[in-house]
């Protein structure tokens, strides 16, 4: 009977959605344990950590006790709260790194927040002092996915910035920094979540543009016109709008706190005023809240899978709404 090889180090991963278990079987392909706790979540959330062999411990405790690493993958609106669950767990006596003896519980927070979000974060980790080295890190792209044959993974760029590198981690620290695609950036706390910031206004910020002008255009009855002159004008940037509004409706929901970070990072660090993005806030609102789109779930999709139909379904949401 042959072996299995041992496992290099056991990663938490909180939370279990769609880059969460993207991660985890990235990690676990690469010969990691990968754990969570679902306790408080859906069947569905439960189910999708069972399917990709995730642990679920019942409690924080017993993930800070058996955890090396802890990775923040959850909406914006959750990272402080999740941040402050290892804190509790932590300063309730459990000791981290049992599988491989590491001295100190690393956690990094990979969402989708402001610098000064980041670094509110942070200082909540003074009170446990070396028992948790914090790490900020952020994500770009989409979540990991492997070919049919299951042996060449595509991943997202992830990066990492203040005093504490995962790389240094004894043993095991490089290889999960490269499996991760992480590179450190600087040295201090705010500057991976910074660079997700700027990016993200690039890209989810021009698609709740695109929203308004695709739905504007459905109203009036120019749709036609106006995808027919996007393609002969701007193909690339064509293909690129209509991938990223059937893309964006079961995330929407999520992308409200996450303008708002970004409103809050150009007004604390460029210097802007916070109109901009609010209203970008104020697009995804209404998808989540206002229109059918809310109510889709990736994997799950029935309305919104073409841009004509997100058009439509916002301008039926928003004629509603003004009734």
């Amino acid at each position: 009977m042959s072996l299995a090889p041992p496992t290099l180090a056991r990663i938490g991963i909180l939370s279990t959605g769609d880059m969460g278990i993207g991660i985890a079987k990235l990690l676990q392909a690469h010969g990691f344990a990968v754990a969570t706790n679902c306790h408080g979540r859906s069947q569905d959330t439960i189910k999708r950590a069972e399917a990709a062999l995730v642990t679920n411990y019942s409690t924080d405790e017993e993930l800070v006790r058996e955890c090396d690493a802890i990775l923040s993958v959850a909406p914006p609106r959750d990272a402080t709260e999740i941040a402050k669950r290892i804190v509790r767990a932590v300063s309730s006596g459990s000791t981290a790194g049992s599988t491989t003896g590491t001295a100190s519980l690393y956690f990094a927070d990979m969402n989708a927040v402001a610098p000064s979000t980041a670094r509110e974060i942070g200082r909540l980790f003074d009170s446990v002092g070396p028992l948790v080295r914090f790490v900020d890190g952020s994500i770009i792209g989409g979540p990991p996915s492997v070919n049919a044959g299951g042996t060449d993974w595509s991943a997202p760029a992830t990066y990492a910035s203040g005093p504490h590198r995962l790389k240094d981690i004894p043993g095991w620290g490089a290889t999960l920094t490269e499996v991760l695609r992480m590179r450190h950036i600087g040295e201090g706390i705010g500057a991976a979540s910074g660079l997700k910031m700027c990016f993200a206004s690039m890209s989810k910020g021009y698609t709740a543009i695109a929203i308004q002008a695709f739905t504007s255009a459905q109203s009036m009855g120019v749709l036609g016109e106006l995808r027919s002159v996007l393609a002969e004008m701007v193909p690339q940037r064509a293909a690129e709008t209509e991938r990223g509004l059937i893309s964006m409706a079961p995330k929407a929901y999520r992308w409200v706190r996450e303008m708002e970070e970004i409103s809050k990072t150009h007004t604390e660090e460029g210097g802007f005023g916070p109109e901009l993005f609010l209203g970008a806030a104020d697009v995804y609102r209404s998808v989540a809240d206002e229109t059918v789109l809310g109510q889709e779930k990736i994997g799950d999709r029935k309305r919104g899978t073409t841009a004509e139909d997100i058009a439509a379904a916002m301008v039926d949401g928003l004629t509603e709404r003004r009734d």
